[in-house]
């Protein structure tokens, strides 16, 4: 996967050179790229002054961060106690039939990612499932499918304004 760099030296750039700024400048190139390719690690431990071993320890440490590619939708189903009880299994099958992968892997489209997380506190509306950063409470399976649907959407947009082109 080819990436346009350009922006990284800003990104870097924004936080003060040295170890202390290597969380934040890894977040920053998370939310650029939707993940960390090696090529922004290999220039933030140059940058930063920082080991590159220190710089992968890092980034493989903290859940938030991946070094796969992510989907442009990530979707993450809880799994916690509360979510579990009600039927999180049920969901999470629901959508690696529909997205037709499995949790912890993305769409070859890279639309989305799929993803099974322990308890997001959010227990009173169980089960909960969240994309992006939106939370969907009481979700079953007929509103677990509703949310991958915008994949099949867009991709029959696209068939019929390919068609209309012709």
């Amino acid at each position: 996967m080819r990436h346009d760099f350009s922006k990284l030296p800003e990104l870097i750039d924004r936080h003060p050179k040295g170890p202390e700024s290597l969380i934040m400048v890894l977040q920053e190139i998370q939310r650029e790229y939707n993940y960390l390719p090696c090529e922004a690690l290999t220039k933030t431990a140059e940058t930063l002054e920082v080991p590159l071993s220190k710089v992968f320890s890092v980034a493989t440490f903290y859940n938030a961060f991946s070094l796969n590619p992510k989907g442009k939708r990530n979707i993450r189903v809880c799994v916690g106690t509360a979510c579990h009880i009600r039927g999180a299994k049920l969901i999470q099958d629901q959508l690696e039939n529909s997205l037709k992968i499995k949790a912890g892997e993305t769409t070859k489209d890279l639309e989305f990612s799929l993803e099974v997380v322990a308890c997001v506190g959010a227990c009173a509306m169980a089960p909960v499932v969240i994309v992006n950063d939106k939370y969907h409470g009481t979700v079953n399976v007929n509103s677990a499918r509703r949310l991958t649907k915008t994949k099949a959407k867009a991709k029959a947009k696209a068939k019929v304004k390919a068609r209309t082109k012709k």
